[in-house]
């Protein structure tokens, strides 16, 4: 989904590959591109300090909404830190440990900008767009976790 030009919206079932995605914030006219690149990790800890060994991870969404609020989400980055382009891409379907599920790309005309917005864009996906993940441990065990 798009509302504009400055702003790329995907969810994907194959790989994220940075390279498909970074022409699409070249522009002659900007001085900072910015990257974040969410991976799957191996291990996590919990709150009690006890590490656990993810086997699989798998990742489910509510498309129509999730687009929507990540368009919106990007739309609103580029007006609050005036950026010239947003890009998020969203895996869905089983990741593999070590692979990128989320790749959030930005560009303004200077670095401050580009730097803020990237945190500030994966707080609104991680606290707001409905996307799941079911970590699959090596003893079996499974959890659904809203990332």
């Amino acid at each position: 989904m798009e509302s504009s030009l400055a702003v790329l919206v995907r969810l994907v079932h194959a790989p994220i590959q940075l390279a498909q995605w970074s022409d699409q914030l070249g522009d002659p006219d900007i001085g900072a591109q910015g990257w974040f690149a969410g991976v799957t990790r191996r291990k996590t800890k919990d709150d009690a300090g006890v590490v656990r060994v993810t086997h699989t991870l798998h990742y489910e969404a509510h498309s129509t909404m999730a687009l929507s609020e990540l368009d919106r989400i990007a739309t609103e980055a580029t007006k609050r830190f005036r950026l010239t382009k947003v890009i998020v891409i969203h895996r869905l379907g089983e990741v593999p440990i070590g692979q990128v599920s989320v790749l959030v790309g930005c560009c303004s005309g200077h670095r401050p900008e580009t730097f803020a917005a990237l945190p500030w864009i994966m707080d609104g996906l991680k606290s707001n767009v409905p996307i799941w993940k079911r970590e699959t441990y090596q003893d079996q065990s499974t959890e659904w976790i809203h990332p």
